[in-house]
């Protein structure tokens, strides 16, 4: 393939993929090592992620979604360049995105397709975009969510990617992704919980971004509505259940668990 011309909005993919902690693509790499398969198509799967994932952010930090002047550490894409440039950078990390899978190296045509689709569906209107347009909807209808409604709209906004992540090794591998799906299903909404716990507690020079926000602007969060306590013990209860879902893969599955671990241990 040839390489990308120069310009802003490849520049802007380039600083939009920078930095952050790469879950999403660890969890693609390290479940495919479950099952034999080509490791570029593992890769290759988790690029994909990524690009989709940074494409979130982008849009998400726009003055239209959550106005964010800060991310990884750094000014946000519609800062460091403009807002038009970040809307591009954006559209272009997502196509980028189905590019990357629907590479030779990924696999047969099937397993292509099965995971353009699936990703287009962790994606859209029916996952992440789903989750972001509840979240706004709340926000401007100015009400607290309940615990059930708040758990809903995090496992569309950020569980589906996160699930993505973990069930694209099976399908790479043509294998039943079920027991993944179980373990990502608690890793997402143990990962959620961990980020309203550091909005609350954590440092701002080590997330990277302005933190707080959420209390600032009246939004419920896991925090919120269980307390600190009570949402770090929600917390472990989600790892434990994540661990037990791999419980078939045996010692197999150990970077999966301690990644499961990591995330309510994590202090960025």
């Amino acid at each position: 393939m040839e390489p990308l011309p120069p310009g802003p909005v490849t520049e802007g993919m380039r600083y939009a993929t920078g930095g952050g902690k790469r879950l999403r693509g660890f969890l693609v790499c390290t479940a495919a090592q479950l099952f034999e398969g080509p490791r570029e198509g593992h890769l290759l799967a988790a690029a994909a992620i990524e690009c989709l994932h940074a494409y979130s952010l982008v849009h998400d930090d726009l003055p239209a979604m959550d106005d964010d002047d800060l991310r990884r550490g750094q000014p946000t894409v519609h800062k460091k360049w403009d807002e038009a440039t970040a809307i591009l950078v954006g559209d272009a990390l997502q196509t980028f995105a189905f590019e990357l899978l629907a590479r030779d190296p990924v696999g047969d045509a099937a397993t292509r397709i099965a995971l353009i689709r699936s990703l287009a569906v962790a994606s859209g209107a029916e996952g992440m975009v789903l989750g972001q347009a509840q979240d706004i909807a709340a926000e401007s209808a100015g009400r607290m969510l309940t615990l059930d409604e708040i758990t809903a709209l995090q496992a569309n906004k950020t569980g589906a990617l996160i699930r993505w992540s973990a069930e694209a090794g099976a399908i790479l591998a043509g294998a039943d992704p079920a027991p993944l799906t179980r373990y990502a299903t608690a890793l997402g909404l143990a990962f959620q919980i961990a980020d309203d716990i550091l909005d609350e507690t954590g440092d701002e020079a080590k997330a990277g971004k302005r933190l707080q926000k959420d209390a600032e602007a009246g939004k419920a969060t896991f925090v919120s509505l269980l307390g600190l306590e009570g949402a770090r013990e929600r917390a472990r209860e989600l790892v434990a259940e994540a661990v037990n879902a791999l419980s078939l893969y045996d010692d197999k599955a150990d970077n999966l668990r301690d990644a499961a671990r990591f995330v309510i241990s994590r202090d960025f």
